[in-house]
């Protein structure tokens, strides 16, 4: 899969399905640097993620500043031909300046086994199919 730079950040797309519903999510930066994987909370609401009652709200740090999010496990996040299934996100504000609709963080790319390949721009994943997300 191609990686697109913007302001020489590398973005995707990506899939979330959730509760039978699913949303192709543009602007997803792939960002080594951040442990987990979060998504602007208005792009995912589309498809009924939104907090709950019963959710606990965590406070996430990192270069940008501080946020606060609430967890979700999604049926699936896929990106290319590459899935997991019952993959955990985060959901935040993600008002960053610039615009971005998610992240791709290690937890996605060190369990679908992600090579990027910033020569050619691309970046592929040994894990080519439906994989389940250990408890």
């Amino acid at each position: 899969m191609d990686l697109l730079l913007k302001g020489n950040l590398p973005f995707i797309n990506v899939t979330i399905e959730y509760e039978g519903a699913s949303l192709n999510i543009q602007n997803v930066l792939v960002d080594t640097g951040s442990a987990s994987t979060i998504f602007a909370a208005d792009v995912v609401a589309t498809i009924g993620v939104v907090p709950e009652l019963t959710d606990s709200l965590q406070t996430i740090q990192g270069v940008g500043g501080m946020e606060v999010v609430f967890m979700r496990r999604v049926d699936g996040l896929q990106v290319e031909s590459c899935r997991l299934q019952n993959f955990d996100i985060e959901i935040g504000g993600m008002d960053y300046g610039f615009e971005i609709n998610g992240i791709v963080g290690m937890d996605f790319l060190v369990q679908t086994g992600a090579i990027i390949d910033l020569r050619a721009m691309k970046i592929e994943f040994s894990a080519k199919i439906s994989k389940e997300k250990l408890p």
